[in-house]
């Protein structure tokens, strides 16, 4: 999992969960992608787990 080493302060602010995104749906490289169904948050270990 990649994060930091280092913060400034401990906790971090995590502002808001908009609706979904009007841009920047489309794939850039390769063949597959994951597509979020509702908004919300993810954990870095689901990211790695979908790698």
């Amino acid at each position: 999992m990649l994060s930091p080493k280092k913060t400034k302060f401990r906790k971090a602010h995590k502002g808001r969960i908009h609706g979904h995104a009007q841009s920047g749906n489309t794939l850039n490289f390769g063949s597959y992608g994951l597509k979020a169904l509702i908004p919300g948050r993810i954990t870095s270990r689901q990211i790695e787990a979908a790698r």
